[in-house]
């Protein structure tokens, strides 16, 4: 017996509006819906994309984020200037090669780590 059904995942963020905006433009999506005078901005989801919502909270992260979120590009170093372009970062330690696989670990503007991987 399953318990629901997934409907979205959720990103704490201090701005919401400028996570979502930067998210929006990593997965080449658009901000669908924003909610409670801008407490949370939901991204339009698609075939490969979940519906994902930037939820406003009080606090900055204060360490590594538990889950995150990988995403296919062609070419690391392009997405990787991408990245950084729209305000994002890479400490330029982490990359790693698994069989056909390469990836690299990136931070969004609040600081939330994700993958951006070819292969």
């Amino acid at each position: 017996m399953s318990v629901g059904t997934f409907l979205f995942a959720t990103i704490d963020a201090l701005d919401p509006a400028r996570l979502a905006a930067f998210w929006a433009e990593v997965l080449g999506t658009e901000v669908e819906a924003t909610m409670d005078d801008g407490r949370y901005v939901f991204l339009k989801g698609a075939d490969r994309l979940p519906v994902l919502c930037f939820q406003r909270v009080p606090e900055a992260a204060t360490e590594k984020n538990r889950i995150h979120l990988d995403v296919s590009v062609d070419d690391l170093g392009v997405a990787t200037e991408r990245v950084l372009a729209l305000g994002g970062s890479w400490p330029g330690e982490v990359e790693l090669e698994l069989d056909d696989v390469s990836w690299r670990t990136l931070a969004d503007p609040e600081g939330n780590v994700f993958d951006v991987a070819t292969g």
